[in-house]
């Protein structure tokens, strides 16, 4: 159960930070929107990505053999079947949206050059 999500995660978060960041940059330049808003709106896409590819995520993770337990309807619907599904998925998509942060590394050294660039500026 947690692999699905873990591509969930990683899509849903590095394309929320991508978009954002590019919307921040565009049209947060047009009309002067808030990091927040267009964070927000960087996640509408985000979801919406993960509507539409969550199909092709469950085919891609059966290709891969990676193929959920085999359990008899009243063995899924016992408690502890439950718990042990939504902590797979907790897990998962909690992990998926940790690598999906993966943006970040790339922003941070932009962060850097620019830095890089106001001090060679300053000094002269």
């Amino acid at each position: 159960n947690a692999i699905p999500f873990i591509m969930f995660g990683f899509l849903d978060n590095s394309v929320m930070l991508i978009c954002g960041e590019s919307i921040e940059r565009t049209v947060g330049a047009v009309i002067t929107i808030s990091t927040m808003a267009a964070a927000a709106i960087g996640n509408t896409f985000s979801d919406i990505l993960g509507i539409g590819s969550s199909y092709y995520v469950e085919q891609l993770v059966i290709k891969l053999g990676l193929k959920p337990p085999n359990l008899t309807p009243i063995q899924l619907d016992m408690k502890c079947s439950r718990r042990a599904a939504n902590l797979g998925r907790t897990l998962g998509v909690t992990l998926g949206c940790f690598l999906g942060m993966f943006p970040l590394l790339l922003k941070k050294d932009e962060e850097s050059n620019d830095e890089k660039s106001e001090e060679e500026e300053d000094e002269k």
